[in-house]
């Protein structure tokens, strides 16, 4: 758990708040605010300073010859595919004679009766099969017999038994037009599942490319350039516009910035970063300006480590899923070894069509739709349900091994918590009223895009409230800001504010001082009319997963 700053830590971080300068408004309004360089809240010293259609499914939960990319396109594939064979299952299934035996009902007394199944079952077979007779193809020519390879055998040989059943060519018991069709519907929901669970995994990776900007504005001479970050190179210095992120991995050659650096750390407080320290790609520059001189691109760059463990994470299998690969290719030759031996035992019994008919039956109920949706679903409902509370697996084994845990250490930032600075407390004083004073502070800081004061003026949306226009706003370093609003002065700002006007900071906030919190007071016409406290909430899932 990540140790609450101390006193001074925090009233510098409302300082550091203002130095938001640029951040006021949009980046061409920097200019305007220079020499106020917001760095009034001081988080720390720094603003409130602080993936052929599924054909080729290698990682298929283990199943051989199946990539995950473009999992996008498969959920909608299988989603899609699973409807549509389900609808054209519920006739091919209901209109079956042997069904209609189990169940005990009269069907229709009609020959079209008999030719709904093929017809129906047919078209089942070629189009909802196509994922399985493409990843039974790929199995063959790899030499790997596996999942996918027996689910195509088990529909291929059930399709051809069963028109040699309707055609009266093979035993009408050889007729498995629903029991193909239940085979695919059931198949097609797993790897749907499983396609909609890596597909939000795939997200993760799509939202961490979104960290980095569109266009980096890169000196050139003495001109700026926009250019696209790939194609920055080793030694381009960029400018980092307030509010703004960083393009690429580098070192500030001039400026300095209250970094939001929480998809790193999670850590809701910006980091004060000056002249020659390092950068992140992806990271934000909350409150100024800076120029970066690029140290690192592409697949060196932070960011792109980060993408790498979620992408190994997505090609990673457990060991129950290799264990299931490794049984699909001995069940393999397993069920075409007994069909084989069941078709030699009968044909020694002089019962050649006996032998056809079960040896048929042999390799269609020889393929393990337990095994080829069980494990796959169960990896996949976990990792999407992990996904769902924020947690990316880094590797399918860790997952597996948690059954194991019986202790859980967290890292509260960003985890428990939001990761973002929130007012939890508002102490009027002076007859004031906790909407009054907060409607009054979230005007001054309406101007200022920082955390901190962001923070502020949700707050006071969040309660609804009537927030008047500010004028005249202005920043000072390691002050606060100050702006005008009806007719009163008012200022916010951490515990330079105070020194500034020879003001005692209120006593309640050696009480939230040592809980951790961020500590701003408001200040109207000279005058303290409230302390406002700011922290970083713990998430109500997960309030309620440790008190579990």
């Amino acid at each position: 758990m990540s140790q609450p700053p101390t006193g001074s830590q925090q009233a510098t971080d409302h300082d550091a708040h203002h130095e938001h300068s640029g951040h006021h408004g949009h980046h061409n309004e920097h200019s305007r605010h220079d020499g106020h360089d917001h760095e009034g809240h001081g988080h720390e010293g720094e603003h409130h300073a602080g993936h052929e259609a599924h054909g080729g499914h290698a990682g298929h939960g283990g199943h051989s010859g199946h990539g995950h990319g473009d999992h996008g396109d498969h959920v909608g594939q299988f989603r899609r595919l699973f409807w549509i064979m389900l609808v054209l299952g519920v006739p091919v299934v209901g209109l079956s004679p042997m069904f209609a035996d189990l169940l005990g009902y009269q069907l229709p007394d009609a020959a079209w009766v008999w030719w709904v199944s093929p017809i129906l079952g047919t078209i089942v077979y070629i189009w909802g099969g196509q994922p399985f007779l493409t990843g039974a193809v790929s199995e063959i020519r790899d030499r790997n017999p596996g999942m996918m390879l027996l689910i195509g055998l088990a529909i291929t040989v059930a399709f051809i038994a069963s028109w040699g059943a309707t055609l009266h060519i093979l035993d009408h018991e050889l007729n498995f037009w629903w029991e193909m069709t239940l085979l695919v519907v059931i198949m097609l929901l797993g790897h749907w599942i499983e396609m909609r669970s890596l597909a939000q995994t795939t997200s993760a990776l799509d939202s961490l490319a979104a960290l980095l900007p569109d266009e980096a504005e890169k000196i050139d001479g003495g001109d700026v350039v926009k250019v696209a970050p790939a194609d920055l190179v080793l030694g381009d210095v960029v400018i980092v516009r307030p509010g703004s992120s960083v393009p690429a991995d580098g070192r500030i050659v001039d400026g300095s910035a209250s970094m939001d650096e929480s998809m790193v750390t999670g850590e809701s407080k910006t980091v004060r970063r000056e002249a020659g320290e390092q950068v992140v790609a992806g990271t934000v520059a909350t409150d100024s300006g800076l120029r970066v001189e690029v140290t690192a691109t592409g697949d060196d760059t932070a960011l792109a480590g980060i993408q790498k463990l979620v992408a190994d994470a997505q090609a990673s299998s457990s060991r129950a899923q290799r264990l299931a690969d490794t049984v699909a290719s001995w069940l393999f030759w397993f069920a075409l070894g007994a069909a084989l031996i069941t078709a030699l035992v009968w044909v020694l019994l002089g019962m050649p069509d006996a032998a056809v008919a079960r040896s048929v039956t042999v390799l269609v109920i020889a393929c393990p739709h337990a095994l080829g949706l069980a494990i796959p679903l169960v990896v996949s409902i976990a990792t999407e349900r992990a996904a769902h509370g924020g947690v990316l697996v880094k590797d399918r084994l860790a997952l597996e091994s948690m059954r194991t845990v019986d202790s859980v250490l967290f890292d509260k930032t960003g985890t428990l918590t939001k990761g973002e600075p929130t007012v939890t407390g508002v102490h009027p004083v002076g007859g004031h009223t906790e909407e009054e004073v907060l409607a009054l502070a979230a005007a001054a800081e309406s101007d200022s895009e920082h955390p901190l004061a962001r923070a502020i003026v949700g707050a006071a949306r969040t309660r609804e409230l009537n927030v008047p226009k500010a004028t005249d706003f202005s920043a000072s370093p390691a002050v606060g800001v100050r702006a005008t609003v009806d007719g009163k002065v008012v200022e916010v700002g951490g515990p330079y504010l105070l020194e500034k006007h020879g003001r005692q900071e209120l006593s309640v906030a050696d009480q939230w001082r040592d809980e951790g919190a961020i500590i701003l007071h408001v200040i109207a016409d000279g005058e303290i009319i409230a302390a406002l406290r700011l922290a970083d909430e713990i998430r109500p899932e997960s309030r309620d997963a440790v008190d579990a």
